[in-house]
C-alpha cells in the first residue's frame, strides 16, 4: 500500500509539471505579440507638429524673358518717336511747302520729303535761298534731317528771320528732344552749335570758304557700346519669329508723335 501511495503521488508530480511547461511557451508567445503590437501602433501627432499643407500649383509662363514693348524704348535708347511721313506732314501745316513723303527714285530704297526755296540768284548760283531734307527708309523711320541756308535774311540785329528760324522749331518739337532746344538760340544768331547727346547730334554751322552759308544736321548715332546692344534688344527684327507680325513696324509708322505718350 506504500509502495501503491508512493508512485500515485510521483505520477501526480511529473503530470503537473508537464501541464506548466506546456502553459509557459502560449504565455511567452503572447508576451512577444503584445510587445510587437505596442511597437507597431501609431503615435498620436499633436496638432502642432502636423504635415504642412501642400502649396498651391504655380503656373510657369512659357516665354521667361518679355519681349520689350517699343512704346518703352525711348526711355533707355535715343529714338525718333516720329515717322518721315509725320513730320513732313507737321511742317507743311506750318506752311512750309515740303513735297510728300515717297521713295527718292524708281531704283532707290530710301524715302524723303524736301523744301527748297530760292530767294535770289546770279547766272551761276542761288544768292539767297533755303533748302530742307528729311531722308529715311521705306516704313517710316528717319535716318537724317539736312538743311542748308544760303544768305539767310536777318533783321537788325543780325538775327535769323523768323519764317526760317521756324523750320528748326518744328524739327527739334517733333523730334522729341528736348536738351536740343537750347540749341535754337544759337541757330536764331546764326552761331555755330555742336551737339552730340546720347545717341544723337545736331550742327549748325558756317560754311567753310563761305561767310555766310549755314549747314544743318540732325539725326542718330550710337556712340557706344551699350547704346547699340540697347537698340538691338528693341529691334523688332529680333522678336519677329517668336512674337506678333505687327510688332515689325512698331518702330517706325506706329510710332506716335505725341511725346508724352
Amino acid at each position: 500500500m506504500l509502495l501503491i501511495g508512493v508512485l500515485l503521488l510521483a505520477g501526480i508530480v511529473v503530470f503537473y509539471r508537464e501541464i506548466q511547461h506546456s502553459e509557459d511557451p502560449v504565455g511567452l508567445i503572447e508576451d512577444r505579440a503584445l510587445n510587437k503590437a505596442a511597437r507597431s501602433a501609431p503615435v498620436a501627432v499633436g496638432p502642432d507638429t502636423a504635415a504642412p499643407s501642400p502649396l498651391p500649383p504655380m503656373s510657369i509662363p512659357l516665354r521667361l524673358i518679355e519681349v520689350p514693348k517699343p512704346e518703352l524704348a525711348s526711355q533707355f535708347l535715343r529714338m525718333w518717336r516720329v515717322s518721315g511721313a509725320n513730320i513732313c506732314g507737321a511742317l507743311r501745316e506750318a506752311d512750309i511747302e515740303m513735297s510728300d513723303w515717297k521713295a527718292a527714285s524708281m531704283r532707290n530704297r530710301s524715302y524723303e520729303c524736301y523744301f527748297q526755296r530760292i530767294y535770289q540768284r546770279d547766272e551761276l548760283r542761288p544768292l539767297s535761298s533755303t533748302f530742307l531734307k528729311v531722308r529715311g527708309n521705306e516704313i517710316g523711320d528717319i535716318v537724317e534731317i539736312r538743311a542748308k541756308i544760303i544768305g539767310p535774311t536777318t533783321d537788325a540785329e543780325g538775327r535769323l528771320a523768323p519764317a526760317v528760324l521756324r523750320i528748326f522749331e518744328i524739327i527739334v518739337k517733333q523730334a522729341c528732344w528736348p536738351d536740343f532746344e537750347d540749341a535754337l538760340v544759337s541757330i536764331q544768331n546764326l552761331r555755330n552749335v555742336e551737339y552730340e547727346r546720347f545717341g544723337s547730334y545736331l550742327s549748325f554751322t558756317r560754311e567753310a570758304g563761305s561767310g555766310n552759308n549755314f549747314n544743318f544736321v540732325l539725326g542718330l548715332k550710337a556712340t557706344s557700346d551699350s547704346q547699340v546692344r540697347t537698340k538691338t534688344y528693341f529691334s523688332p527684327e529680333r522678336w519677329l519669329e517668336t512674337t506678333d507680325p505687327r510688332l515689325a513696324n512698331s518702330l517706325g509708322t506706329s510710332i506716335s508723335a505725341n511725346c508724352a505718350q
